[in-house]
C-alpha cells in the first residue's frame, strides 16, 4: 500500500469516526426523565410553600392559617410550573 493510499483510507476513517452532532430539535431526553423534571416541581413547589408558611406560622402564631395558604400557594405554583414545561417541550 502506497502512502497516498494510506492517507486517502485514514482520513476516511477519521471521517467516519467523528462524533454525529445531533440538531437542537432532536429530543434528548427520555419520557422519564421529562416525567421526573415535572414531578419534581410540583412537589418542590409544594414543599417551599408549606416550609415558609410553616415559618411564618411559628413567627407570627397564626397555627395552621398560613400553612394552609402557602400550601395551596404551592400547589398552583408547582401546576403552572409543570403547565409552562409542558408548553415548552410542545414547541
Amino acid at each position: 500500500m502506497s502512502e497516498d493510499q494510506f492517507k486517502t483510507r485514514l482520513k476516511i476513517a477519521k471521517n467516519k469516526a467523528k462524533p454525529r452532532k445531533s440538531p437542537k430539535n432532536e429530543k434528548s431526553s427520555s419520557n422519564i426523565g421529562t416525567a421526573f423534571k415535572m414531578s419534581t416541581e410540583l412537589v418542590s413547589a409544594v414543599v417551599v410553600g408549606t416550609i415558609i408558611g410553616f415559618i411564618l406560622d411559628n413567627w407570627f402564631g397564626t397555627k395552621p392559617w398560613l400553612i394552609l395558604i402557602f400550601f395551596f400557594v404551592g400547589v398552583i405554583a408547582g401546576i403552572m410550573n409543570v403547565v409552562k414545561s409542558a408548553k415548552k417541550m410542545q414547541r
